[in-house]
């Protein structure tokens, strides 16, 4: 009762705590808008790389049409999380990057032609996933975490959460640099470097809610700089050097005015139609493809749920407990799949936030959730969202991700972790090395690999592995060196050592 009550005791560390909720309805609403941008741009991308070239039966692109259904799942399968966790865990789930290899390998199962994708093979290798995070969220409730303590100590943990962040830097970067027309541009740099210095002042200098929201004011700040650039440089002096924003989505959404402007029904994958038919064979092959992946995104929930516990001082693999998280990761994974295909995961760029304005109510991420939902129904904001340049997202992903390495590091610094130890520091650098380098375990095809285990995940194992491999040195055996130093000792027992004299006279 004792260890249970000190899980549930406020961090006074935090603003809002897990079980808590803003004061005014406006502070709740803009608390909740900032978790969405956040997820935004990661959320979309996995359709974008995905689905590039396919079509539907339609003739329709896919890259376009499974955007609004991937927030969609993203929000409800947050909500399904948040219910299956009791409301006691501040985690959003979105589209997940590493299955995105599965995905792609999965839709040219048995298709007719190089543009038609075989759409009913995501929500079969979801429904494969999902049922092995049950799995494995059963055994451990039978069998307890205690294993999973000692398969996966601080040491292993706090270098990946390092290596989740520094390996997101490449996506951060590419996204400062992006222009409207490819090319290097400095202005749509400067646009998302505004963004965040604003994101760091808000952050560190204010008050009230101005703290509470630097992510958001930070976003603003940064579009209003490169819509000022767009209205100036290129609509008023016709120079497509600083045209940082297209505002075609926008405008394309009212032309013309329908009611479909305003209103609109996602394309969800289980309304579309597959023109490629599923085989038994198949399945199998499906199965291959997902099921390897699920274990190593399993290993990343963990160790998120470890990097929020740090943040909000309370063990989330205990309470809500583990079981519990895993089963709404699952779930929410196989929901996901019948709804857009992709998988759900923790996202960190969330954990950052919450870790970085001292918000940690799930009640914010809940309504977070509805919004993302009410997003993929809503012509006008869904439009609005794509015309926020790459630049500004990029900006501010320099302070989250940023934010989630430096959490790997806090987290060593509060375990006392000893470094001095060569065992430690063997760990530590096989894990940051092979995990910011990129070593990934590709099986199969070299070009166009069937089960690719991404660089994290192979960070983390290798990890695992150089931890166990390398056990602690016993007390004891130090303890035996130093009696033979002492039985070495040529000076008489009742004799004073000249070095004890001179200490005694000092």
């Amino acid at each position: 009762m004792e260890a249970q009550a000190s899980t549930t005791k406020r961090n006074p560390n935090l603003i809002l705590d897990v079980n808590e909720s803003p004061k005014k309805i406006s502070q709740w609403l803009i608390l909740a808008i900032q978790h969405v941008l956040a997820m935004f741009v990661a959320c979309i991308t996995v359709p974008l790389i995905v689905f590039n070239g396919y079509v539907d039966a339609n003739g329709v692109s896919l890259t376009q049409t499974m955007i609004a259904p991937t927030l969609v799942a993203a929000g409800l399968g947050t909500i399904i999380y948040l219910l299956l966790t009791k409301m006691k865990s501040p985690v959003f789930l979105a589209s997940s990057f590493a299955y995105m290899g599965p995905m792609a390998a999965a839709l040219s199962l048995g298709s007719t032609s190089a543009s038609t994708p075989n759409l009913w093979a995501l929500p079969i290798g979801m429904a494969f996933v999902g049922a092995v995070y049950v799995i494995v969220a059963l055994v451990i409730k039978f069998c307890g975490v205690g294993w999973l303590n000692k398969l996966l100590p601080t040491i292993v943990i706090g270098p990946v959460i390092m290596v989740i962040g520094l390996s997101l830097s490449t996506s951060a970067i590419s996204n400062l640099t992006a222009s409207t027309n490819e090319s290097y541009n400095l202005v749509s740099i400067a646009c998302g470097l505004i963004g965040m210095v604003v994101t760091a002042l808000c952050s560190h200098y204010g008050k009230k809610t101005v703290a509470l929201i630097p992510f958001v004011l930070g976003m603003v700040a940064g579009y209003a700089a490169a819509a000022l650039f767009t209205a100036i440089g290129y609509y008023g002096c016709g120079n497509e050097y600083f045209q940082i924003i297209d505002w075609s989505p926008l405008i394309n959404n009212f032309s013309p005015v329908t009611w479909k402007s305003f209103i609109s029904i996602p394309d969800f994958l289980f309304l579309t139609k597959s023109t490629a038919p599923i085989t038994g064979s198949q399945i199998g092959t499906i199965a291959l493809l997902f099921i390897p992946v699920s274990f190593v995104t399993i290993c990343e929930h963990i160790g998120d749920h470890k990097n929020l516990s740090e943040i909000l001082n309370r063990d989330l693999l205990v309470d809500p407990g583990l079981t519990n998280t895993l089963m709404g990761d699952g779930i929410a994974t196989a929901v996901s799949g019948i709804i857009c295909g992709a998988a759900n995961t923790t996202y960190g760029e969330n954990v950052a936030v919450v870790g970085v304005t001292k918000i940690a109510s799930t009640k914010v991420v809940f309504l977070a959730a509805l919004m993302a939902v009410a997003l993929g129904f809503l012509s006008p904001v869904m439009a609005l969202t794509m015309t926020i340049p790459k630049c500004v997202t990029g900006g501010v992903s320099l302070i989250l991700y940023g934010f989630i390495a430096a959490s790997g590091v806090k987290m060593l610094i509060n375990e006392h972790i000893d470094m001095g130890k060569t065992k430690n520091i063997f760990v530590a650098s096989v894990i940051l090395v092979s995990g910011i380098g990129g070593l990934a375990f590709n099986f199969g095809d070299i070009k166009n690999p069937v089960i690719s285990i991404t660089s994290i995940a192979v960070s983390m194992i290798l990890g695992i592995i150089m931890n166990l491999i390398l056990s602690d040195k016993k007390p004891k055996d130090k303890d035996k060196k130093t009696e033979q130093i002492e039985n070495t000792d040529p000076t008489p027992a009742n004799e004073v050592k000249p070095v004890e004299q001179t200490t005694v006279s000092k």
